[in-house]
């Protein structure tokens, strides 16, 4: 059985050797077939390979053009913003040759100004006196002809827009009724007729009223526009007399500038309010044609009664004229470019070219100084409402006139009549007439507590018998009278034979400027002539005014180098709407008058005023 199996084994391994010979021997048509698919695969690689060749040399052509096209590109930007630069140097160099003509032009004009006045000084020193007389005729007549002209002119203006506005409504309605009569309308027409009579009604009534209320409009743009016109006109005229006063040095003709700019002034404020503009628009303006009124009529007093024009108001007027030509530059702009569309978007409160250029004018053109003519927060009535009054009894009428003739009776009055009720800032009053042997005063009390809010009489003063510190002294003693105590005299100033004075009340040695009031005393009859004390009934109230966080000379510290600093307190001052605790300070710098006051916690200083007018005004430190 050995045997067997190790025969059988060896055969199977000679089996095993006879067919790896065989196989590692292949015929010589298999290699032959084997090197041609060998040759037929290596054909095939290499094709390939030249392809990709191929490829590659397009893509880098690609490239190649996308490079150049991005070069191309950043080529033509280049020469863009060069071009921009270039235009932008031209611009500038365009602008600063149009600054230098402005500015040559206005030398120009200065230089031909003082030329014209230099020789009206010459004409007007060589002048005779039917030369003049003859001159100021002709001057008011060619002004008189001046206005007629204009107005003439306005007319055919105002004629001719009308009638362009009834040929534009014409043509309109022709093209309207042309319409009417094109195919298919009928139909239209036949549609709407069969919704009923009741609609077609109806529509017809809300038509007429949309079309009654668009010439309603219509007429009040019409209105409002013909004041713009008005305004335009007075500012014109208020430009020359302006230009005059700058050079006037006579007593009779500054009277009759100062007249004029006077009653111009309040022109203009009448018609500002008569404008179709929100009040924030035209608070600065307003402001300055106010100042403009009082300023000219302090001006026409002081030359009225033999006086000359100070330093300051001399000033004073440079300062409205140059003002009011910039006012008159802007309004002849507003003028000419605002049309019947602007004024009813402003009647209507939408934005418009019209509030626009208001709001250029304000903003820009007409820069109120915080001035003092009667002292500091002479006019800040910032509360509505009374709080020491709350409390008190309400009196009627006759209890009113039992209380002015207690009040009055030093002026020895006759009769005391109550004409009536009014409301001064909120507050309810009664008026009443108060008759002397020597002439009427007004006054007015408060419903509620019987207090004197507004005191005027008409007494004659043409001499001056009492000093100012006297007049304080009466001031004082007809505040103690009226029940007005703790009260200290803050400022005074005097116009002729009037001295006028501001008291605040005082508490703990801090004055209080919310409490303020203002009285009028005759220098020549020693007795006190009016009162005006709104301020003081609606603020006044016993309160804490709060205790100072930095020091006096903390807070001088805070003031510009250079001011010289005449005198200092601690006072309760209105700031936006709220009481502040500040220092006070007045001095000079530069030559001018300042207050200045230093927030008494913070040490910011929050107000700055400018004293001009009259140099007889001054505060009582």
């Amino acid at each position: 059985m050995s045997e067997k199996k190790i025969s059988s084994g060896a055969e199977k391994a000679e089996s095993l050797t006879n067919k790896k010979s065989t196989a590692k021997k292949p015929a010589k048509s298999a290699v032959k077939k084997s090197t041609k698919a060998t040759a037929a695969k290596t054909e095939k690689k290499v094709k390939p390979a030249k392809t990709k060749t191929k490829s590659k040399k397009v893509v880098s052509e690609k490239k190649l053009a996308k490079r150049k096209a991005r070069e191309q590109k950043k080529l033509e930007a280049a020469k863009i913003r060069a071009e921009k630069k270039q235009k932008r140097l031209e611009k500038r160099l365009e602008h600063k040759q149009k600054r230098l003509d402005r500015i040559a032009a206005l030398k120009e004009r200065a230089a031909e100004r003082r030329e014209k006045r230099r020789e009206r000084r010459d004409m007007l020193k060589h002048e005779s006196k039917e030369a003049r007389i003859n001159r100021r005729r002709e001057e008011r007549e060619a002004k008189i002809e001046a206005r007629v002209a204009k107005r003439e002119a306005r007319a055919a203006d105002k004629q001719a827009k009308r009638e362009h506005a009834l040929k534009v409504r014409a043509e309109k309605r022709a093209d309207k009724a042309e319409r009417q009569h094109t195919p298919g309308l009928g139909g239209w027409l036949a549609a709407v007729i069969s919704l009923g009579v009741t609609t077609l009604a109806l529509g017809t009534m809300l038509t007429f009223g949309w079309i009654n209320y668009n010439g309603m409009q219509a007429d009040m743009a019409g209105v409002h526009t013909q004041s713009l016109y008005e305004l335009n006109s007075i500012v014109d005229n208020l430009d020359t007399n302006l230009a005059k006063a700058r050079v006037s040095n006579s007593a009779n003709e500054q009277v009759r500038i100062f007249s004029d700019i006077a009653i111009e002034s309040e022109m203009a404020e009448v018609v500002l309010e008569r404008m179709p503009i929100e009040s924030n628009l035209t608070e600065n303006m307003t402001g300055f044609v106010n100042k403009m009124a009082d300023s000219a009529q302090g001006m026409l007093y002081t030359v009225a009664r033999g006086g000359r024009l100070t330093d300051s108001q001399k000033a004073t007027i440079n300062y409205m004229y140059e003002t009011n030509l910039e006012m008159k530059r802007i309004l002849n702009e507003i003028t000419s470019t605002s049309s019947a569309k602007d004024m009813i978007n402003a009647m209507k409160g939408r934005d418009s070219n019209l509030s626009v250029s208001f709001g250029d004018l304000e903003n820009n053109a007409i820069e109120t100084p915080k001035e003092i003519h009667d002292g500091p927060f002479s006019d800040s009535v910032k509360k509505v409402s009374a709080k020491n009054l709350e409390n008190l009894e309400e009196i009627n009428a006759t209890r009113a006139e039992e209380l002015a003739m207690q009040y009055f009776e030093s002026y020895k009055p006759t009769e005391v009549c109550c004409t009536g009720e009014t409301v001064a800032q909120q507050l309810e009053c009664y008026n009443l007439t108060v008759k002397t042997d020597d002439g009427e005063m007004m006054a007015q009390l408060s419903k509620k507590g019987g207090k004197v809010v507004m005191f005027n009489s008409y007494k004659e003063c043409y001499d001056k018998n009492f000093s100012v510190e006297r007049c304080i002294d009466i001031a004082q003693d007809f505040l103690s009278d009226l029940g007005f105590d703790g009260m200290k005299a803050v400022w005074t100033s005097e116009n002729g034979t009037v001295c006028n004075l501001n008291f605040a009340y005082e508490q703990d040695g801090v004055v209080f400027y919310p409490d303020m009031i203002k009285v009028k005393v005759c220098e020549q009859r020693g007795i006190v002539t009016g009162l005006e004390g709104i301020s003081y009934v609606l603020n006044h109230v016993e309160r804490n005014a709060g205790k100072a966080v930095i020091s006096k000379s903390e807070a001088k510290s805070k003031l510009a180098d250079g001011f010289e600093t005449e005198g200092s307190r601690l006072t309760v001052i209105p700031h936006d709407g709220e009481e502040v605790l500040a220092y006070e300070f007045y001095g000079n710098f530069g030559g001018n008058d300042y207050y200045i006051y230093v927030d008494a916690k913070t040490g910011e200083e929050v107000e700055v005023f400018t004293v001009i007018g009259t140099k007889q005004g001054k505060a009582l430190m």
